[in-house]
């Protein structure tokens, strides 16, 4: 009955009326990048969303990509004024943000039905290069986002010192970084394949750019993200061995 009450009073200091109004912000916001993405592809794919991709340029394409900027400072905005700590503010972050990717799916399907499968290839982000991958591959990664935020949260109820340290950052770091080239390596792959890494910071990179509309995702390098993702489960998983410890120590 001790424990029982003891999970009650964890839970209701880890301000659920807080995580409830970080959810509605970052669904809402979902609601908003699904709705930019349906105007864009009702624009420049009125016959249906298919790579390769239709080249955009000029105003359109400049907004974008400083719409995705900013949609991420907004996201780390709500992490930094709702956490009262460094650790706390990265984790409302990471929840926000991916909340914000699943909902925007959702809405997705909703809306125009797509993704058809959690197997149809996306374009997930713009900068530096097109990252590309299956619609399950980010949706893991935000449930993992989720899993490490709401760990952070339960431990910095149970002890206000609690902090990520060097080596299972290392490991988040890694696995993230890894992650990314799964993403990029393939169109990465087709740019070098009819250019030189020289070519691309020369005169002649413009070609590069109306070349790079060419692209259709052969290939996605799952053998690299699974690499990625178990980083990624064994940083958690240590930061979450090493804080059961730290609270059973705190709470004798």
């Amino acid at each position: 009955m001790l424990v029982n009450s003891e999970i009650i009073f964890d839970f209701r200091k880890m301000k659920p009326k807080t995580i409830f109004w970080v959810t509605v912000f970052a669904v809402s916001m979902g609601f908003f990048e699904s709705a930019v993405v349906i105007y864009l592809r009702e624009i420049i794919y009125p016959s249906g969303f298919a790579f390769p991709l239709q080249p955009i340029e000029g105003i359109l394409a400049t907004t974008e990509i400083v719409r995705e900027a900013f949609s991420l400072l907004m996201l780390l905005s709500i992490g930094i004024l709702v956490g009262k700590s460094t650790v706390t503010r990265l984790a409302y972050f990471l929840y926000s943000f991916a909340v914000w990717d699943i909902f925007y799916y959702i809405f997705l399907k909703i809306f125009i039905n797509w993704p058809e499968s959690l197997m149809t290839m996306d374009i997930l982000f713009l900068l530096p290069v097109p990252w590309v991958g299956p619609v399950i591959a980010p949706l893991i990664l935000s449930f993992l986002m989720i899993l490490l935020a709401l760990l952070i949260l339960y431990f910095s109820v149970r002890n206000d010192q609690v902090h990520v340290k060097a080596h299972e950052l290392v490991l988040l770091i890694t696995g993230s970084v890894i992650v990314i080239i799964s993403f990029t390596q393939d169109f990465i792959k087709f740019i070098l394949s009819h250019y030189s890494a020289a070519d691309i910071w020369s005169p002649s990179a413009n070609d590069i750019f109306k070349y790079s509309a060419q692209y259709d995702p052969g290939n996605f390098y799952w053998p690299i993200y699974v690499v990625g993702v178990v980083f990624i489960l064994i940083g958690i998983g240590l930061f979450t061995k090493r804080n059961i410890l730290l609270t059973k120590n705190f709470s004798q």
